[in-house]
Formats: structure tokens, sequence, C-alpha cells
């Protein structure tokens, strides 16, 4: 089992930067291939970043990308997202996603096996 616990979500203006952690324990973290998601109100949860075990591959959604930053210390047991240039529409509950397959980096939900209680970021214009 590997319990995610995320922190640093809150309200932010629109232009501005927040990071995100999730802390995990229970598991080897640098055995775990890592992702964010994100939910909208009204909308499904959808895929914004991952990272492989090692910190040295990541991938990104479309509309984030040159934005958002997902970066990993091992040491610490900790997964970041440093989001930038931030606009209203990244308002949502943001998950802390862990996968045990570490072939591939993972974008849909069902690839992932544990889950945070995710963490609310709001961005006013």
């Amino acid at each position: 089992q590997v319990q995610l616990v995320e922190s640093g979500g809150g309200l932010v203006q629109a232009g501005g930067s927040v990071r995100l952690s999730c802390a995990a324990s229970g598991r080897t973290f640098s055995s775990l291939n890592m992702g964010w998601f994100r939910q909208a109100p009204g909308k499904g949860r959808e895929f914004v970043a991952a990272i492989n075990w090692s910190g040295g591959s990541t991938t990104y959604a479309d509309s984030v990308k040159g934005r958002f930053t997902i970066s990993r210390d091992n040491a610490k047991n900790t997964v970041y997202l440093q989001m930038n240039s931030l606009k209203p529409e990244d308002t949502a509950v943001y998950y802390c996603a862990a996968r045990r397959e570490t072939g591939l980096l993972g974008r849909q939900r069902y690839e992932y096996d544990y889950w945070g209680q995710g963490t609310q970021v709001t961005v006013s214009s």
C-alpha cells in the first residue's frame, strides 16, 4: 500500500505561481512512477503531468506544457508540481497518483494504483 498526501493548494491570482507537494509513504518511493491529475467542477479527472521513478523522464498535457514542471526528490519521498503563469482555467482539485508499473509514463487514470485525497487550486481572474 502507498499513502499519498498532497499540500500546497490555495487561492492565487492569474499569472501567479503555486507549488504543490505530494508526500508518499508505505512503499519504496523510488520504485514508483508518479503523476498529477486535476478535476475541475463538472468535469472529469484529466492528466496533467507524470514523472518516472528516477526523475529522468517526464511528460505533460498540452494545456500545461511550458507552464508546469513536475519533479521529485526520492530522498524526501516527495513529488512536486510547480505551476507558473496560472490561468483561471487551471482551477481544479489536483490529485497526486502513484503507479507500480515503471515501464512507461502513464497518462490515463486507470494506469495508476494509488491516489491522494486532492488539494484545491483556485485561480482568480
